[in-house]
Protein backbone atom coordinates (compact mmCIF):
# COMPACT_ATOMS: atom_id res chain seq x y z
CA UNK A 1 0.00 0.00 0.00
CA UNK A 2 1.25 3.32 -1.21
CA UNK A 3 -0.91 4.98 2.02
CA UNK A 4 -2.63 7.24 -0.75
CA UNK A 5 -5.43 4.16 -1.30
CA UNK A 6 -8.15 3.00 0.51
CA UNK A 7 -7.98 -0.26 2.69
CA UNK A 8 -11.90 -0.17 2.16
CA UNK A 9 -14.40 0.97 -0.02
CA UNK A 10 -15.31 4.76 0.74
CA UNK A 11 -17.94 5.30 2.97
CA UNK A 12 -21.48 5.73 1.51
CA UNK A 13 -24.59 7.50 4.07
CA UNK A 14 -27.85 8.49 3.05
CA UNK A 15 -30.07 11.45 4.76
CA UNK A 16 -33.38 11.16 4.75
CA UNK A 17 -35.81 13.80 6.35
CA UNK A 18 -38.22 16.30 5.41
CA UNK A 19 -37.71 20.34 3.80
CA UNK A 20 -36.86 21.48 7.63
CA UNK A 21 -35.37 18.59 9.13
CA UNK A 22 -32.13 19.82 9.49
CA UNK A 23 -30.34 17.82 7.01
CA UNK A 24 -28.15 20.09 5.46
CA UNK A 25 -27.04 21.75 9.11
CA UNK A 26 -26.39 18.27 9.95
CA UNK A 27 -24.28 17.03 7.04
CA UNK A 28 -21.86 20.05 6.87
CA UNK A 29 -21.22 18.90 10.63
CA UNK A 30 -20.77 15.48 9.61
CA UNK A 31 -18.17 16.71 6.41
CA UNK A 32 -16.26 18.52 9.04
CA UNK A 33 -16.16 15.84 11.61
CA UNK A 34 -15.75 12.61 9.04
CA UNK A 35 -14.26 14.37 6.07
CA UNK A 36 -16.90 13.31 4.33
CA UNK A 37 -18.44 14.75 1.32
CA UNK A 38 -22.29 16.28 0.38
CA UNK A 39 -23.33 15.25 -2.66
CA UNK A 40 -27.32 16.98 -3.12
CA UNK A 41 -28.98 15.77 -6.61
CA UNK A 42 -29.24 19.95 -7.30
CA UNK A 43 -25.74 20.80 -6.77
CA UNK A 44 -24.58 17.65 -9.03
CA UNK A 45 -26.33 18.83 -11.94
CA UNK A 46 -25.69 22.40 -11.56
CA UNK A 47 -22.12 21.41 -12.15
CA UNK A 48 -22.06 18.61 -14.70
CA UNK A 49 -23.81 21.30 -16.70
CA UNK A 50 -20.98 23.95 -15.67
CA UNK A 51 -18.52 21.71 -16.67
CA UNK A 52 -19.77 20.50 -19.55
CA UNK A 53 -19.75 16.40 -18.94
CA UNK A 54 -21.50 13.99 -21.49
CA UNK A 55 -24.10 13.44 -18.73
CA UNK A 56 -24.31 17.34 -17.95
CA UNK A 57 -24.97 18.13 -21.40
CA UNK A 58 -27.62 15.35 -22.03
CA UNK A 59 -29.46 16.95 -18.43
CA UNK A 60 -29.04 20.37 -19.76
CA UNK A 61 -30.84 19.59 -22.71
CA UNK A 62 -33.40 17.94 -20.71
CA UNK A 63 -34.16 21.07 -18.59
CA UNK A 64 -33.64 23.87 -21.44
CA UNK A 65 -36.76 21.90 -23.07
CA UNK A 66 -38.63 22.11 -19.51
CA UNK A 67 -38.24 18.83 -18.96
CA UNK A 68 -37.61 16.59 -15.70
CA UNK A 69 -33.80 14.85 -15.79
CA UNK A 70 -33.98 11.42 -15.93
CA UNK A 71 -33.09 8.87 -13.52
CA UNK A 72 -30.66 7.26 -15.87
CA UNK A 73 -29.18 11.19 -16.61
CA UNK A 74 -28.66 11.36 -12.47
CA UNK A 75 -27.08 8.11 -12.04
CA UNK A 76 -24.37 9.23 -14.64
CA UNK A 77 -23.64 12.50 -13.24
CA UNK A 78 -23.13 10.45 -9.90
CA UNK A 79 -20.98 7.57 -11.17
CA UNK A 80 -18.74 10.53 -12.88
CA UNK A 81 -18.94 12.59 -8.92
CA UNK A 82 -18.32 9.61 -7.21
CA UNK A 83 -14.80 8.56 -9.58
CA UNK A 84 -13.47 11.95 -8.14
CA UNK A 85 -10.32 11.91 -5.92
CA UNK A 86 -11.88 14.04 -3.05
CA UNK A 87 -15.11 11.36 -2.57
CA UNK A 88 -12.66 8.47 -1.57
CA UNK A 89 -13.47 9.40 2.30
CA UNK A 90 -16.94 8.40 1.61
CA UNK A 91 -19.96 10.44 0.93
CA UNK A 92 -23.22 11.99 1.95
CA UNK A 93 -26.24 12.01 0.05
CA UNK A 94 -28.85 14.48 0.37
CA UNK A 95 -32.08 14.15 -2.42
CA UNK A 96 -31.33 11.47 -3.91
CA UNK A 97 -32.63 8.60 -4.13
CA UNK A 98 -36.24 9.84 -3.88
CA UNK A 99 -37.85 6.35 -4.97
CA UNK A 100 -37.45 2.76 -4.43
CA UNK A 101 -36.52 2.72 -8.17
CA UNK A 102 -33.80 5.08 -7.47
CA UNK A 103 -32.75 3.29 -4.56
CA UNK A 104 -32.22 -0.08 -6.41
CA UNK A 105 -29.99 1.82 -9.22
CA UNK A 106 -28.32 3.37 -6.74
CA UNK A 107 -27.25 -0.36 -5.35
CA UNK A 108 -26.19 -1.52 -8.83
CA UNK A 109 -23.92 1.68 -9.50
CA UNK A 110 -21.75 1.16 -5.61
CA UNK A 111 -22.09 -2.42 -6.52
CA UNK A 112 -19.77 -1.55 -9.82
CA UNK A 113 -17.02 -0.39 -7.29
CA UNK A 114 -17.68 -2.28 -4.35
CA UNK A 115 -19.42 -0.35 -2.69
CA UNK A 116 -22.82 -0.38 -0.99
CA UNK A 117 -25.16 1.81 1.69
CA UNK A 118 -23.83 2.21 5.16
CA UNK A 119 -26.44 3.77 6.61
CA UNK A 120 -29.74 5.52 5.56
CA UNK A 121 -30.35 7.65 8.40
CA UNK A 122 -34.00 8.72 8.53
CA UNK A 123 -34.53 12.31 10.54
CA UNK A 124 -37.69 11.49 12.55
CA UNK A 125 -39.95 14.56 13.03
CA UNK A 126 -43.08 15.54 14.92
CA UNK A 127 -45.76 17.03 12.13
CA UNK A 128 -47.49 19.55 14.25
CA UNK A 129 -44.06 20.48 15.83
CA UNK A 130 -42.44 21.12 12.53
CA UNK A 131 -44.43 23.19 10.98
CA UNK A 132 -44.47 25.51 14.11
CA UNK A 133 -40.98 25.33 13.87
CA UNK A 134 -40.59 26.15 9.80
CA UNK A 135 -44.25 28.26 10.26
CA UNK A 136 -43.02 31.09 13.11
CA UNK A 137 -39.75 31.76 11.46
CA UNK A 138 -39.28 35.26 9.83
CA UNK A 139 -36.27 37.50 8.72
CA UNK A 140 -35.34 41.29 9.18
CA UNK A 141 -36.04 42.89 5.70
CA UNK A 142 -32.93 45.31 6.74
CA UNK A 143 -29.90 43.02 7.79
CA UNK A 144 -31.66 39.21 7.50
CA UNK A 145 -31.59 38.17 11.47
CA UNK A 146 -33.79 35.28 11.67
CA UNK A 147 -36.29 35.26 14.25
CA UNK A 148 -39.36 33.23 15.22
CA UNK A 149 -42.74 33.68 16.70
CA UNK A 150 -42.36 31.78 19.56
CA UNK A 151 -38.34 31.16 20.02
CA UNK A 152 -36.52 33.97 19.00
CA UNK A 153 -38.80 37.30 18.93
CA UNK A 154 -36.82 40.85 19.21
CA UNK A 155 -36.38 42.07 22.79
CA UNK A 156 -38.22 45.28 21.76
CA UNK A 157 -41.27 44.26 20.05
CA UNK A 158 -41.11 45.08 16.33
CA UNK A 159 -37.59 46.00 16.10
CA UNK A 160 -34.58 44.21 14.90
CA UNK A 161 -31.82 43.48 17.93
CA UNK A 162 -28.83 43.74 15.15
CA UNK A 163 -30.00 46.77 13.02
CA UNK A 164 -33.19 48.54 14.49
CA UNK A 165 -35.19 48.15 11.13
CA UNK A 166 -39.03 47.39 11.81
CA UNK A 167 -39.13 45.39 8.80
CA UNK A 168 -39.97 41.88 8.67
CA UNK A 169 -40.60 39.44 6.53
CA UNK A 170 -41.98 35.65 5.89
CA UNK A 171 -41.22 33.19 2.97
CA UNK A 172 -44.09 31.78 1.60
CA UNK A 173 -42.69 28.74 1.38
CA UNK A 174 -42.86 28.99 5.41
CA UNK A 175 -46.59 29.16 5.63
CA UNK A 176 -48.52 26.82 7.73
CA UNK A 177 -50.60 25.07 5.42
CA UNK A 178 -47.58 24.85 2.79
CA UNK A 179 -45.47 23.28 5.88
CA UNK A 180 -48.12 20.89 6.38
CA UNK A 181 -48.57 19.96 2.49
CA UNK A 182 -44.61 19.38 1.84
CA UNK A 183 -45.07 16.84 4.72
CA UNK A 184 -47.41 15.12 3.82
CA UNK A 185 -45.87 14.92 0.44
CA UNK A 186 -42.54 13.69 2.04
CA UNK A 187 -44.11 10.96 3.92
CA UNK A 188 -46.10 9.66 0.95
CA UNK A 189 -43.07 9.99 -1.20
CA UNK A 190 -40.38 8.57 1.45
CA UNK A 191 -42.57 5.67 3.13
CA UNK A 192 -41.39 2.88 0.26
CA UNK A 193 -38.32 4.49 0.53
CA UNK A 194 -37.72 3.97 4.10
CA UNK A 195 -39.12 0.09 3.75
CA UNK A 196 -36.46 -0.32 1.25
CA UNK A 197 -33.72 0.36 3.00
CA UNK A 198 -35.51 -1.24 6.52
CA UNK A 199 -35.69 -4.81 4.66
CA UNK A 200 -32.10 -4.34 3.58
CA UNK A 201 -30.97 -3.71 7.50
CA UNK A 202 -29.14 0.07 6.81
CA UNK A 203 -31.85 1.98 8.11
CA UNK A 204 -30.84 4.27 11.00
CA UNK A 205 -33.92 6.88 12.66
CA UNK A 206 -32.68 9.86 14.85
CA UNK A 207 -34.67 12.50 16.66
CA UNK A 208 -34.65 15.51 14.64
CA UNK A 209 -36.92 17.68 16.92
CA UNK A 210 -34.07 18.59 19.68
CA UNK A 211 -31.34 20.77 19.74
CA UNK A 212 -28.34 20.50 17.01
CA UNK A 213 -25.53 19.61 19.11
CA UNK A 214 -27.91 16.91 20.96
CA UNK A 215 -29.10 15.78 17.44
CA UNK A 216 -25.20 15.83 16.10
CA UNK A 217 -24.39 13.43 18.74
CA UNK A 218 -26.82 10.97 17.95
CA UNK A 219 -26.33 11.19 14.59
CA UNK A 220 -22.08 10.87 15.05
CA UNK A 221 -22.37 7.52 17.24
CA UNK A 222 -24.65 5.72 14.56
CA UNK A 223 -21.91 7.14 11.68
CA UNK A 224 -19.31 5.75 13.94
CA UNK A 225 -20.89 2.36 13.84
CA UNK A 226 -21.42 2.48 10.09
CA UNK A 227 -18.35 3.02 8.88
CA UNK A 228 -16.11 1.16 10.99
Amino acid sequence: MDGTTPTTAPAVLILLGPPGAGKGTQARKLEETFGLVQLSTGDLLRAAVAQGTEAGKAAKSVMDSGGLVSDEIVIAILRDRLAEPDCQQGVILDGFPRTTFQARALDALLAESGQSINAAISFEVDDAAMVERISGRYTCAGCGEGYHDSFKQPKAAGKCDKCGSTEFKRRADDKAETVAARLEAYHADTAPLIGYYDATGVLQRIDAMGEIDEIFAALSRRVETAVA
